[in-house]
């Protein structure tokens, strides 16, 4: 009777053994594989061009007339929106961070947040999700600051390579972001990266009101850690756009690392 007893926990423990490690394969593979589709996505959407500003007229829209006189768009948008949001509607912008893999389109669902979180651009369940913003923020890029969200997949995709800028050598030498829009090309230049807590940002301060943008610029401005690198010879202030690209940080469900960068031109 009781070889029977050890003979059925072993064959328990065994099969434990077995899903346990099935769980573990499968969510190896996940990780190895994450990511994929957004690599065959990009190569059909996108064209590989270098966008350039002058520096003199950084700071305003950049247009150009043509020979009737009038007002024609000076730059080509290298992202086939069309295409991308007759696969998905939500689908209103791409994000790329040149020097890290970070070259994605960015979704927004209008009723449920967190449905990018586990949900990659075809609407298929998956770990890596998708490259997203909360209905807390417009589509415009227009508000004061703008939350984009990424997971740290393992692999190296998503938003796993904002992780480089933990070295302060990558931090100095690669500090643009590219913001696609169908019409408009907005250029960003980071100018703070560090660890923070995982409070929701859009939902702890009131970023319409000034003296709290304001106050809340100047704590980053402040900071003091050997985590965090921050370009105290930029001014940024509450008449300023940021764009804030959020991700986990060693799996601890306590801290975010961000990335921040503000707003120096647009090309229409």
């Amino acid at each position: 009777m009781m070889k029977k007893k050890y003979l059925t926990a072993a064959v328990i423990l065994g099969a434990a053994a077995l899903i346990c490690g099935g769980i573990g394969v499968y969510k190896y593979l996940q990780e190895k594989n994450a990511g994929t589709e957004y690599e065959a996505l990009r190569e059909e959407v996108v064209q590989d061009v270098q966008e350039e500003v002058p520096e003199e007229d950084a700071s305003q829209p950049q247009e150009e007339t043509g020979e009737s006189g009038k007002t024609e768009s000076a730059v080509d948008i290298p992202v086939d929106f069309a295409a991308l949001q007759e696969q998905n509607p939500d689908v209103y912008a791409w994000i790329k961070v040149p020097g890290t893999a970070v070259d994605y389109p960015v979704l927004q669902s209008p009723t449920d947040n967190g449905y990018y979180l586990t949900h990659t651009i075809d609407g298929e369940e998956k770990a890596e999700g998708a490259i997203f913003t909360e209905n807390y923020n417009t589509k415009t890029f227009e508000d004061p600051n703008t939350v984009i969200y990424g997971h740290d997949m393992k692999n190296g995709s998503m938003f796993q390579s904002l992780h480089n800028y933990m070295d302060r050598s990558f931090f100095d030498e690669n500090r643009e972001v590219l913001i696609y829009l169908p019409d408009e090309i907005r250029h960003y230049k980071i100018f703070a990266a560090y660890l923070y807590d995982s409070r929701h940002i859009l939902q702890s301060f009131d970023f319409g009101n000034k003296e709290i943008y304001q106050k809340y610029l100047e704590n980053i401005f402040s900071m003091r850690d050997m985590n965090a690198f921050i370009d105290t010879s930029m001014e940024v202030t509450s008449e300023d756009k940021i764009i804030t690209l959020s991700t986990c940080y060693a799996g601890i469900s306590t801290q975010r690392y961000l990335v921040q960068a503000v707003l120096v031109s647009i090309e229409k």
